[in-house]
């Protein structure tokens, strides 16, 4: 599948009539199938490979060099965690991943749990703190849009997000010897957030269910950053914008021995706002699917549920 590609610039910079028809096309491919491509984001190549560049250089330390960085307390969501604990909803075999996990780059200032710093890696830390930073900034004209969409004010989500719980998370797959069961690297799961921002991938594998139960691999550029529907989203309008189920896949068996690095950034509100269905998204023939609940507790409940808490 190749994905509907939108340029941000024609939103976060346009006129009227650009931004209206990056706000529709935007809503149509998150209400189709909750997945779409974004160019005109801000990165730059040189930026991208700086930041794939330094994610390598901590995954090809040593398990007990990674090690140094985790901290069973924070349940995943900072620092490294290692291969085999993360498993998909419904699932008991663990995905075949380590990762790290990154949160609000002024967490010390909101009295959130810091982040782990990795000074031994040279780069690491100033090149993560530059991407997180653009990418948040990504998400919330994103999120703008979807306001808009909604027919909400395009800042509803501000001040959730301002002070939002994002998550910038850096994953390897390490290669294998021989293709392990089923060829699965991550099972079929659904994001947690309001979306993802996914950075181009080092190798293929990402494929989405679409909605006649089929897998699709998905097919984009290096240069654009794929962004999907989480749970959170798709609770808050009733199921209106969808999560789309999707999973990661070995490569064909010839190119099972390489890694696979990947670099999403979950886009996370405030823990204490409400994920109550929007009144206008509940209707006779639409009833309300999701009890009430907030962000930080549907954040908890999904966490055990993986395996994380």
């Amino acid at each position: 599948m190749n994905l509907q590609t939108l340029n941000l610039q024609a939103f976060a910079h346009g006129d009227a009539a650009s931004r209206q028809s990056f706000v529709s096309s935007l809503g149509q491919a998150f209400e189709s199938i909750g997945f779409a491509a974004i160019e005109g984001h801000g990165f730059t190549n040189a930026e991208r490979d700086a930041l794939q560049s330094v994610i390598q250089d901590f995954f090809h330390q040593s398990t007990e060099d990674k090690l140094r960085s985790h901290n069973p307390a924070a349940k995943g969501q900072r620092g490294y965690t290692p291969f085999g604990i993360e498993h998909a909803k419904g699932e008991s075999r663990p995905d075949l991943k380590e990762f790290f996990q990154w949160g609000p780059m002024n967490a010390s200032e909101r009295d959130l749990a810091p982040n782990i710093l990795v000074p031994h890696i040279v780069d690491l830390d100033a090149t993560v703190k530059s991407a997180y930073e653009k990418l948040e900034s990504v998400g919330q004209n994103l999120m703008r849009a979807i306001a808009l969409h909604l027919n909400l004010p395009e800042s509803f989500f501000d001040a959730y997000l301002d002070q939002g719980h994002s998550i910038f998370r850096a994953i390897h797959y390490p290669g294998q010897k021989t293709p392990m069961v089923e060829g699965i690297r991550a099972a079929a799961h659904e994001d947690i957030n309001l979306i993802t921002l996914l950075m181009g991938a080092s190798a293929e594998g990402l494929e989405l269910l679409n909605k006649e139960g089929q897998w699709v691999p998905i097919h984009v550029t290096s240069e654009v950053l794929v962004i999907n529907v989480g749970d959170m989203l798709q609770r808050l309008t009733n199921n209106l914008l969808r999560s789309t189920t999707h999973r990661v896949v070995n490569p064909p068996a010839e190119k099972c021995h390489l890694p696979r690095f990947s670099m999403p950034f979950f886009v996370h509100p405030a823990e204490e706002m409400p994920l109550n269905c929007l009144d206008f998204c509940v209707t006779a023939e639409n009833p309300k699917a999701f009890e009430d609940i907030t962000a930080g507790a549907y954040l908890h409940q999904r966490l055990v549920e993986i395996g994380l808490a």
